[in-house]
């Protein structure tokens, strides 16, 4: 197979069965399935995507369990990465639940955090944010990422943004389960449909909060 023909079935049922048989065992038995449903589609379909989105990355399917009370050998999710700046860009996902797909940033430094915050505290870049997440929120993706419990030292308790100052990371996502587009090379078109809603996240991330 080398054109994306879409996410068939199969690769939602292959996490459904390693939620309940994470092991090394049953993981050879059936890697054959996780290439052939999960890996190899969608490295199809970001390479199909990547003139518009950048390079993409397939994470490992394996846990790091060193330091982890959790010895569950492997990831019972697929996620990808597509970016054009480090830690910043689009991102996907295949598990039991079906598809997920998001943007923005996860990753920061504390000079990253403190442009993020001076930019978000300004007028225009700020009220610019403000209108991007509000758009977002509004067509069902949840705004989320690592947060403060209070507004960071040095800023209003009632400043008009001060959720958005919570913030140390900023992200947004939508689980869209699994339709039937999914498994039909609509599928490529779908998820960059979401992408492109959530570009202007991105894109004010890159210009004022990039690593």
């Amino acid at each position: 197979m080398d054109t994306f023909a879409g996410i068939p079935p199969e690769a939602f049922r292959f996490y459904g069965e390693l939620e309940d048989n994470n092991n090394r065992e049953w993981w050879l038995e059936h890697k054959s399935t996780y290439d052939s449903a999960v890996r190899e589609p969608l490295e199809l379909l970001l390479a199909g995507l990547e003139p518009e989105f950048g390079p993409a990355k397939l994470f490992r399917p394996y846990r790091d369990v060193r330091f982890s009370q959790d010895k569950s050998p492997y990831k019972t999710a697929q996620g990808a990465f597509a970016t054009r700046q480090e830690g910043v860009g689009f991102y996907l996902q295949v598990s039991a639940d079906g598809l997920l797909v998001g943007g923005g940033y996860h990753s920061h430094t504390p000079a990253q955090l403190a442009r993020f915050r001076a930019s978000a505290d300004a007028s225009a870049s700020g009220a610019g944010l403000q209108d991007i997440v509000d758009s977002l929120a509004g067509a069902g993706f949840a705004i989320e990422g690592e947060k403060l419990k209070t507004v960071p030292r040095g800023f209003g308790k009632d400043h008009p943004r001060a959720e958005l100052l919570k913030h140390k990371s900023l992200s947004a996502g939508v689980g869209l389960g699994q339709p039937g587009w999914a498994s039909t090379t609509a599928a490529s078109e779908e998820i960059a449909r979401r992408w492109r809603e959530l570009r202007p996240l991105v894109e004010w991330v890159g210009r004022y909060a990039a690593p």
